[in-house]
């Protein structure tokens, strides 16, 4: 595979491995959050955290867009198939996350047709460009695309709905679930303790790589400069990530806080500017947004502005959002905030795994639970206690 076996290669591996160790001091430990599930993936499946030495931990990050959609979220599109009878058109990994009252978008999906009530549809797709035509070709439905994910594919949907508008397609409307990475990042250096869950120490940040190929690496100068962490933006494969953890090293000891660029063959410090201005076009700031772990942050999602509303779900429909606690026994706020490891949660591989998902960390493959169980990174871990729990009224797999 041109372009990705240089970035793989075994004896660069170990050459970066042995530059790490040289560079650690044996008197410290070193911190650094992956921000990015991507990133979290390439680290599990590739052994990296075996690559390096005992003081340096890697704490993962709510980076992953399906880990991070609160339970009311799920139960909005639910609602929408359910009460207001529209074809969902999602991406699979939402389909599987769990909602409430032991529901999830597959389970609803199982019963349609069965249970004689549910007067919706329910369609699993690859591009939300597949909801647009499906709605262009079925002028007697009302299709609803469930978008969610960070800056990386919110223009995509706001090409959608540029679309829609041009088309003048009277059947097809956006259910926007897009956040932004900055008021995460800032939302756990400002409060790095929570009741909750306790705290998590950082030394630095590796900066997400999709995300920032389109808002650049300026905005996360703020946060080094402001909290005094090095930010190194990084690739997905294993070399990416290691030459990333390096560099966090050198700067930590040479006490420096600045943003570097690892991934500079496709990330600028100024982003896509024509991406950029679609995005405001069609989008505004939210006022205040939920995430699963970090609770309500302020300007931290979009949602479609009014010279688009016919084609917004929330005000198409008047569906409202409606906070529903996790399931009890689930760990998932703790590990998206990086204040657990996925191993530490008493139901990770016994009750929960991928097949059987309690949490939405377990769902998609960025999530930290599915990427350490599926590549085994948990294996010499004690069994967890007391995994035998009953299903939440609330929030079940």
């Amino acid at each position: 595979m041109r372009f990705i076996d240089e970035f793989r290669d075994g004896e660069l591996a170990r050459g970066l491995a042995a530059a790490i160790r040289q560079a650690v001091r044996p008197d410290r430990d070193y911190r650094f959050m992956e921000f990015c599930g991507g990133h979290t993936h390439a680290i599990a499946r590739y052994g990296v955290t075996d690559l390096l030495p005992p003081n340096v931990h890697m704490i993962h990050g709510p980076g992953c867009p399906v880990c991070v959609l609160p339970i009311g979220r799920i139960d909005m599109a639910i609602r929408l198939v359910r009460e207001a009878g529209v074809t969902l058109c999602s991406y699979g990994d939402p389909l599987r996350v769990p909602a409430s009252g032991g529901l999830s978008l597959l389970k609803v999906k199982a019963a349609l047709g069965r249970d004689g009530k549910t007067p919706g549809d329910l369609r699993m797709i690859y591009s939300g460009a597949d909801a647009l035509a499906f709605a262009q070709q079925h002028p007697e439905r009302q299709v609803v695309f469930l978008a969610i994910g960070f800056e990386t594919t919110t223009p995509p949907t706001a090409v959608l709905i540029r679309q829609a508008q041009a088309l003048g397609l009277r059947n097809f409307s956006v259910l926007c679930c897009h956040v932004l990475t900055p008021p995460a990042i800032a939302s756990i250096l400002a409060a790095t303790e929570v009741r909750q869950w306790g705290s998590v120490s950082l030394d630095g940040f590796i900066g997400p790589a999709h995300v920032s190929t389109i808002i650049g690496t300026r905005p996360y100068e703020r946060f080094a400069e402001e909290y005094r962490k090095p930010v190194v933006v990084a690739g997905f494969e294993p070399l990416d990530v290691m030459l990333a953890i390096l560099m966090l090293i050198k700067q930590v000891n040479a006490g420096r806080a600045l943003v570097e660029n690892e991934f500079s063959r496709a990330v600028t410090r100024d982003g896509n500017h024509r991406a950029q201005h679609l995005v405001s076009e069609v989008f505004e700031l939210r006022r205040s947004f939920a995430w699963r772990g970090l609770g309500e942050l302020p300007y931290s999602a979009l949602r479609i502005r009014q010279a688009f509303a016919d084609f917004d779900a929330e005000q198409r429909y008047a569906v409202r959002y409606e906070a529903v606690a996790d399931h009890p026994a689930c760990e998932c706020g703790a590990v998206l905030r990086g204040v657990k490891q996925p191993r530490q949660c008493r139901i990770f591989g016994s009750v929960c795994t991928p097949e059987n998902p309690v949490g939405s960390c377990m769902v998609s493959s960025e999530g930290a639970c599915a990427a350490h169980y599926s590549f085994g990174r948990f294996a010499d871990a004690a069994p967890p206690a007391g995994a035998d729990f009953p299903d939440s009224p609330q929030a079940s797999g």
